[in-house]
């Protein structure tokens, strides 16, 4: 299998859960990244500067990372620009009728056994496959 890495992905998972219980505790905020970013296009008085930091750190740690492992940033698309913008719509909408992203339910709400999140990251995840699948077998990949 190749790009296979489980030490080094479990090590981002665990600090994906390090930092999503940090945002808990000393912000009493879920890190749901579609709930995150929504706040700064729309924004409220003193709830605007730790989402800007968060969103920032987020772009940050991504460009250390190209800096220091620019193998770990390279991408491989297989299917066309249309999919990938299709796609990316498809999230937006689920992110609003679900009422949250996969990392706010998936990692925050998972994490804290909630069962409207357990039962969103199911879904996300079983149509997320279904879809895939069907792009790529029916659809021909668009």
């Amino acid at each position: 299998m190749e790009g296979f890495t489980p030490v080094l992905s479990t090590i981002g998972g665990a600090l994906i859960g390090l930092a999503a219980i940090g945002l808990l505790f000393a912000n009493g905020r879920i890190a749901g990244i579609s709930g995150i970013t929504a706040g700064i296009l729309r924004p409220r008085k003193n709830d605007t500067q730790w989402r800007v930091l968060f969103v920032a750190g987020l772009l940050l740690g991504a460009l250390l990372i190209r800096w220091v492992h620019p193998e770990a940033m390279a991408i491989r698309i297989d299917v066309s620009n249309a999919a990938v913008l299709l796609g990316g719509f498809l999230v937006g909408i689920g992110t609003r009728i679900g009422n949250g992203c996969t990392s706010g339910h998936g990692v925050c709400g998972v994490g804290r056994l909630a069962p409207r999140s357990l039962v969103a990251s199911a879904v996300f995840f079983s149509l997320a496959v279904l879809t895939s699948w069907l792009i790529r077998h029916v659809a021909g990949g668009l």
